[in-house]
């Protein structure tokens, strides 16, 4: 599919009181939930039915699925019964132990949830059959509307579902997700942080557990005191170890939540404990500090209750954090603010949003090592002014997050491999060129290209002015991106997307007869040969003439020009409208045509007879037209094939259109500046 370009200006940070609405329709919750009541009938989504597109899209459900409402699998149904907790998290047969772990932690914050999860929904006497919940989405808030039909198998629900088998709004929940991003199926495989951002609208940042600061508890200790929500997991070797169990009851590739993190007097001395979810509900590490370990005996019954320690299967479990660190390896971060965890004291951040496009064949350059496109990706100018209190840098988080793409999995689109780089300006307005990446170093960049929704860092870097430049690895990938800047300071983010400005030379004037240089007394003597004595030209005509010329041009490895090209030549240069060319302005397009031949030549880097669709903006330039990523990719799409290349006539039929539109342009400027100057006069 094609991406167009999206404004890239910058944007305020989105609050959730104003989440939009989603449905087809347009109505919202209460309206439809108001005209449900009226009518007397439970809510059926149009936009999310009851069948099996919603649960998978690449496969049949490998059981007779059941669609059932709660009153029809309980007959006592609750939205939440005794508050909601994340014990109420237990997974089903659906690999999506990432967005399971993230509801865990979201249950930790009772703000939070509320703000997902309106808690005013029930099964009371105003039930309708409809719920509805909020999420993130890539700087603005949804409000995701449902209907309560769930999948079941032999009266119990497939997937996600509570301890208590008579609430629901777990259940629910997970399928307000599911309908987001177009499916159940779409749920499977994921990055816990992914859905903590999607509940939160906040900032993730990952740390390798092996290689984490000395400071490490201190850090995890001050996240969980803020409501920051984390998760945690083992890493795999391959596919095969997936889910697969240790010796020690802990699962490897599996996405477990951080729920707690408290120190205990154990025999005189202090040890350091953290408390771990698995969502499962069940499997449980069996080391020191588990359930039923020994260590337990050694604790006072109140010290237990502080802890909220219990041996039962319940999926969390304590364990030392020293053995924490030997037997997990990522752990996941998502701070509300993203205040830094090192530090003891809070700030308040500023927040600014870029949106923009990777499109093929005009912005989709890829990483540094394609040097010969990567110029050709957005470029977002960062201006950092005000030292941190106390520092001689200016600190601030660059987070660029890939949208959509777990909605386009049924369209077989994966996760893209992004990153991004930072460069030290050079003090110049205007999109840098290739040249400039060619002979300068990056100041900073992301820690990885990786294949995770979204890749965030934080830097420190003296005041000055920078360039941000957000790529897929490779080149000619296609997605939707949104990259976040948080700045401890005030800092000033624009977009280089430079503005459309036209810069032609003055219009040519026919040589008159007796001075006509030699080619154009050759051009006088086939024209007079093919159009007689009126010496005028026709379409068909004239694409005999320049095709003529142009086979005798040794430099120039072109295809001939098309009949529309020379159709499209006259609409530009007839003056009289006759629909015909006379010599004297053939003359004048031939003097734009020996520039433009020689414009493609310099763009033509291999002398194919055809040119690179990044190169198409300096091409464009050097011909006096200055456009903006909106242009030049409606461009691209219009003019290049399926290699990026576009050839002379393309090339040509760019700029008669571009001249044509120019000429219209400045007309209705000078109109408007008539009109303006009359009213002034008044």
């Amino acid at each position: 599919m094609p991406y167009l370009y999206q404004d890239s200006k910058p944007r305020p940070a989105a609050h959730p009181g104003a989440a939009r609405g989603t449905q087809s329709s347009g109505k919202g919750y209460e309206q439809l939930k108001r005209e449900c009541l009226q009518r007397g009938v439970l809510f059926e989504d149009p936009d999310f039915p009851a069948c099996n597109s919603s649960l998978f899209f690449s496969e049949n459900p490998p059981i007779p699925f059941v669609w059932k409402r709660p009153g029809d699998i309980v007959k006592d149904p609750k939205f939440i019964l005794g508050g909601a907790t994340r014990t109420d998290i237990c997974q089903g047969d659906l690999g999506d132990c990432w967005l399971l772990a993230a509801i865990a932690s979201l249950t930790l914050n009772e703000k939070t949830l509320a703000r997902v999860v309106p808690l005013d929904q029930n099964f009371g006497p105003d039930y309708a059959g409809i719920f509805h919940f909020q999420f993130w989405q890539h700087n603005e808030w949804l409000d995701v509307v449902i209907d309560d039909r769930l999948p079941t198998f032999k009266g119990r629900l497939v997937f996600l579902h509570s301890a208590e088998l008579n609430e629901f709004w777990s259940a629910l929940l997970e399928k307000a997700y599911a309908k987001l991003n177009g499916s159940y199926e779409s749920l499977k495989g994921g990055s816990t942080i992914e859905a903590m951002e999607d509940f939160t609208g906040g900032i993730g940042e990952m740390y390798d557990v092996k290689a984490a600061p000395d400071n490490f508890y201190e850090i995890l200790e001050k996240a969980l005191k803020r409501c920051s929500m984390v998760g945690c997991s083992i890493d795999t070797s391959s596919a095969a170890e997936s889910e697969a169990r240790t010796p020690f009851g802990l699962v490897k590739g599996h996405a477990y939540s951080v729920t707690g993190i408290e120190q205990v007097s154990y025999r005189g001395r202090q040890v350091q404990l953290i408390r771990i979810r698995n969502p499962w509900g069940q499997v449980e590490w069996n080391g020191p500090w588990s359930d039923n370990s020994a260590e337990w005996h050694s604790i006072s019954p109140s010290e237990q209750r502080r802890l909220s320690q219990a041996a039962q299967e319940d999926g969390e479990f304590w364990m030392k954090f020293e053995d924490f660190k030997v037997h997990f390896d990522k752990v996941e971060i998502c701070n509300l603010t993203p205040d830094a965890l090192e530090d003891s004291t809070a700030h308040k951040w500023e927040v600014t949003i870029h949106q923009g496009s990777w499109v093929r064949g005009a912005t989709a350059g890829g990483c540094r090592n394609f040097l010969e496109t990567f110029w050709t990706n957005p470029q977002i100018k960062l201006h950092l002014t005000e030292k941190d209190n106390g520092q001689d840098d200016c600190t601030f988080i660059a987070a660029l997050m890939q949208k959509g793409r777990r909605k386009l999995k049924k369209l077989g689109a994966e996760m893209l491999t992004i990153g991004y780089s930072i460069y030290e300006s050079p003090g110049r307005d205007g999109h840098l060129g290739k040249d400039f990446f060619r002979y300068h170093p990056s100041k900073a960049r992301s820690k990885t290209y990786i294949n995770l929704r979204e890749v965030s860092h934080r830097f420190k870097l003296p005041p000055g002015d920078y360039i941000l430049i957000p790529t897929t690895f490779e080149p000619h990938q296609e997605a939707d991106f949104c990259l976040r800047i948080f700045s401890e300071k005030k800092a000033i983010t624009e977009d280089l997307d430079e503005n459309v400005a036209i810069d032609l030379p003055e219009p040519l004037h026919p040589t008159p007869g007796p001075q006509e240089t030699e080619e154009e007394k050759q051009f006088r003597a086939l024209f007079e040969q093919i159009s007689g004595k009126d010496m005028e030209i026709s379409a068909e005509e004239l694409e005999y003439v320049l095709n003529a010329v142009l086979k005798k041009t040794k430099n120039i490895k072109f295809k001939n020009l098309s009949l529309i090209s020379c159709r499209n030549i006259i609409s530009l240069m007839d003056t009289s409208g006759n629909g015909k060319l006379e010599f004297s302005e053939f003359k004048v397009f031939w003097e734009k045509m020996k520039k433009w031949i020689s414009i493609f030549l310099q763009f033509d880097f291999d002398k194919s007879g055809s040119m690179s669709s990044y190169e198409l903006r300096g091409a464009l330039k050097a011909a006096g037209y200055q456009l903006n990523n909106y242009l030049l990719q409606l461009i691209v799409l219009r003019y290049s094939d399926e290699q990026f290349q576009i050839d002379f006539d393309d090339f040509l039929n760019c700029l008669i259109r571009l001249e044509n539109a120019s000429r219209v342009f400045q007309a209705l400027s000078a109109k408007n500046k008539e009109f303006i100057d009359l009213n002034i006069g008044e």
